[in-house]
């Protein structure tokens, strides 16, 4: 077992604490005046892991921290043996067990796959068409044009959603434009690395594995999840200049090949987070003695 010295996991903590903090002030600011932000908010909100959660750190399973108080709480998840604190596998239950698999099984799955770089965002334009400026998910922020433009370029287009949850948000008129009739038991036999919910996704298949896996992990995820976020949105029907986002126009052609260029871009980042994500997942059903 890795251990650390004390010195050396308090300032792990100390970093973890400064590379997540401003953000959850952020939002937990915004809340507390009743504000929302259609971007930064998402995080927080489309996700169920609550930002005391994130603040957490865990130095994942398999590495022991050097106490030098018998007082010093490190979690309910760890056992202290001779001034050693680690996590206690034990007390991983059947459930994270089942998902520990299943999130296993779906970083191999997708990881084996190639990225499709032609869907252009276009999942945000199929929450919106066919629909009334009442219904739309954001509608204190004004669209880049009419509802019949927006319905009228989505006609021109082939759409390509391999991501169940981006489109079980399309309009019911958008679902059956789709290449893909998803459903949620079919996600690992669609998702690859190009999506940029996919990628998003890695934030919440390492979540779902904590504390057992590094919180460094979990962290790189959130922030990759942030960037891929506002790419998300800036290629979106909305107008959302006046929060600062240079919106990417997707109905013309320079826009499209500025999108595939920065998908392309985070799929490469992703497909790091994704190999430590199956590395850590790997390593904790090795530790456990069972076969995936």
């Amino acid at each position: 077992m890795e251990i650390l010295s004390n010195s050396v996991w308090k300032q792990k903590v100390t970093d973890h604490t400064n590379r997540i903090l401003p953000y959850v002030e952020d939002f937990r600011d915004r809340r507390a005046k009743g504000q929302v932000h259609p971007v930064n908010d998402f995080l927080f909100t489309y996700y169920s892991y609550r930002p005391g959660q994130l603040l957490r750190w865990s130095p994942g399973i398999g590495v022991g921290l050097e106490v030098q108080d018998n007082e010093e709480r490190l979690g309910n998840h760890f056992k202290l043996d001779k001034k050693i604190g680690y996590l206690d596998a034990s007390l991983i239950t059947e459930r994270q067990k089942r998902e520990l698999v299943w999130i296993h099984n779906l970083m191999k799955l997708t990881s084996s796959r190639s990225g499709v770089f032609k869907c252009f965002g276009l999942h945000e334009w199929a929450m919106v068409y066919q629909t009334s400026l009442s219904d739309i998910r954001h509608e204190k922020y004004p669209l880049r044009m009419s509802l019949d433009k927006i319905n009228d370029f989505i006609d021109s287009q082939k759409l390509c959603c391999s991501h169940y949850d981006a489109f079980r948000f399309f309009t019911p008129n958008a679902r059956p434009l789709n290449s893909f009739d998803l459903v949620m038991s079919d996600r690992a036999k669609y998702e690859q690395p190009g999506c940029l919910h996919t990628n998003m996704d890695l934030y919440k298949w390492a979540y779902k594995l904590s504390p057992w896996i590094s919180s460094e992990i979990i962290v790189d995820a959130f922030l990759l999840a942030v960037e891929i976020r506002q790419l998300d949105m800036r290629a979106s029907p909305y107008d959302l200049r006046s929060l600062g986002y240079e919106p990417i126009e997707v109905e013309t052609a320079n826009g499209r090949d500025q999108y595939e260029s920065l998908q392309r871009n985070f799929a490469r980042k992703a497909t790091h987070v994704r190999r430590r994500l199956l590395k850590s997942a790997e390593k904790i059903i090795e530790m456990l003695g069972f076969n995936n």
